[in-house]
């Protein structure tokens, strides 16, 4: 008797699936776009002349709707293809959004409040600020409490799907193909005995992006957030699965022996660092990296990359505070990756992000 192919294998099943991802992803972009529409107008009727932003010009904005359809397409052919299981694209938590998109608002005064009294590190009383590096302590974004709270744990992925229209896993998404990639030089390795590390895992997204692709690997995060930290045990003890090691620990000094990680990771972390710090911890990935080991970084896009949407590239540090964006748009990634002792340096940009892949060279030792 022949066996019956597996169903989303189906022409049908696969059409099907890829129409209600696309439907799924346009109701994000356009509401995000609502979101951000009425908070402009909100904001400007309150504070008038707040809104200091350059606006991107029809061609621009073409532009950026192309580069957005164009990373929908990837994240699906990459599903499609095998690098992570189409269930992924649909992982969203409904429940926590509407729980969660009333706290978005009610926030939202004192965010503007803050801006515009230029309050760049104002934390709540009960935080216990000792410890941090200075650079650390800052409103990223005019958050309330930095990235030191559990009402910031909770709200910030919310922020940055509205933010990017509903792109932010799948921007994440774009470091599985590379990783996966770079980990076949360990196919002698079982897959149990891989380790990943993630660094500056915030919320756990990132890591849940991971776990879909690489089940069996064993996966470790670290941030300095003890309520990020939190928040990503929570995210990946929701669904069955094999749950990552957490630590809360700077990434200048990651609490790992020399030459452990088979893979390494980092998203959205390099553009909230001084150059200084940048370089050290790149100096660290690569400590901790076997040789062979990829290491792949997922950031903002930087000066260059995609003039048509320069003005937004200034926008940004003004409209958020990113006190370090300015230094990071400029910054030349591949020079600090080569000066830590990385090799075979790939880049790839797909919609606001770009991607640095990086191998540490066999026979290296540190």
């Amino acid at each position: 008797m022949q066996a019956l192919p597996p169903l989303f294998d189906l022409p049908l099943v696969q059409s099907a699936a890829k129409l209600a991802y696309e439907a799924l992803q346009t109701g994000k972009k356009t509401f995000g776009y609502a979101h951000r529409e009425v908070g402009t107008r909100i904001r400007t009727l309150i504070y008038p002349g707040s809104d200091q932003s350059q606006k991107l010009n029809p061609q621009g904005m073409h532009y950026l709707e192309t580069r957005q359809d164009q990373l929908m397409a990837t994240d699906w052919q990459d599903a499609e293809r095998g690098v992570y299981p189409v269930s992924l694209l649909f992982d969203n938590p409904w429940e926590e959004f509407f729980r969660l998109y009333p706290q978005v608002w009610l926030d939202t005064p004192k965010v503007w409040q803050r801006a515009g009294q230029k309050n760049y590190q104002e934390f709540a009383p009960d935080i216990d600020v000792e410890g941090y590096p200075k650079y650390y302590l800052q409103n990223f974004h005019h958050q309330t409490d930095g990235y030191l709270s559990e009402a910031s744990a909770d709200l910030y992925d919310l922020q940055v799907e509205l933010l990017f229209g509903g792109t932010g896993d799948p921007m994440r998404r774009r470091i599985l193909a590379p990783l996966k990639q770079g980990l076949t030089a360990f196919s002698s390795t079982p897959a149990g005995q891989i380790r990943i590390l993630d660094v500056a895992c915030g919320g756990g997204r990132t890591l849940k992006q991971l776990r879909g692709s690489f089940p069996d690997a064993a996966l470790y995060g670290v941030d300095l957030s003890h309520t990020y930290l939190r928040k990503t045990n929570q995210l990946l003890s929701q669904d069955a699965g094999k749950l990552p090691q957490l630590l809360q620990a700077n990434a200048e000094a990651l609490p790992y022996v020399d030459n452990y990680f088979h893979g390494l990771s980092s998203v959205f972390l390099f553009h909230e660092l001084p150059g200084e710090v940048r370089q050290n911890v790149i100096n660290e990935c690569f400590r901790v990296m076997q040789p062979g080991g990829v290491f792949v970084i997922c950031d903002s896009i930087q000066q260059g990359d995609s003039p048509e949407l320069k003005v937004m590239l200034e926008n940004f540090p003004i409209v958020y505070h990113e006190p370090y964006y300015r230094h990071y748009s400029t910054d030349n990634l591949v020079k600090r990756l080569e000066a830590a002792g990385f090799e075979n340096i790939e880049v790839e940009v797909h919609f606001m992000s770009k991607y640095f892949i990086a191998y540490k060279p066999l026979g290296s030792n540190c």
